[in-house]
């Protein structure tokens, strides 16, 4: 069993390839004071990179789960979302209320995909 470890750290890997799949870890945003469509916007551009860095594509991920500290924001993140998501090829995905590690965090996702 051949697996890759991207950006891999003390703590963690930012992805791990392995059986056909690569998982994303939580992605956050840098800019952590920027507003809730900014802040998604870099997530799922990480969440990319990420997995066409693995030798997936935005068509191949199969799951995706949101962490939103506050729900409210929900329409919001999807405003940013709807647009980035191939609508060819939708993944399952979770959206759930959770606090982040850091209170300026509005917005964390995992993805799932396959390669």
């Amino acid at each position: 069993m051949s697996i890759e470890r991207l950006e891999r750290g003390s703590r963690m890997s930012q992805a791990v390839a392995c059986n056909g799949l690569v998982h994303v870890a939580g992605q956050v945003a840098d800019n952590r004071k920027a507003s809730i469509e900014q802040q998604t916007e870099e997530v799922l551009a990480k969440v990319l990179s990420l997995v066409e860095r693995a030798g997936s594509s935005k068509s191949g991920i199969v799951a995706v789960n949101v962490f939103l500290p506050h729900i409210t924001d929900f329409d919001a993140m999807n405003s940013v979302w709807d647009k980035w998501v191939d609508l060819e090829n939708p993944p399952a995905r979770a959206c759930v209320e959770a606090r982040l590690a850091d209170p300026d965090l509005r917005v964390e996702m995992t993805a799932v995909a396959s390669l």
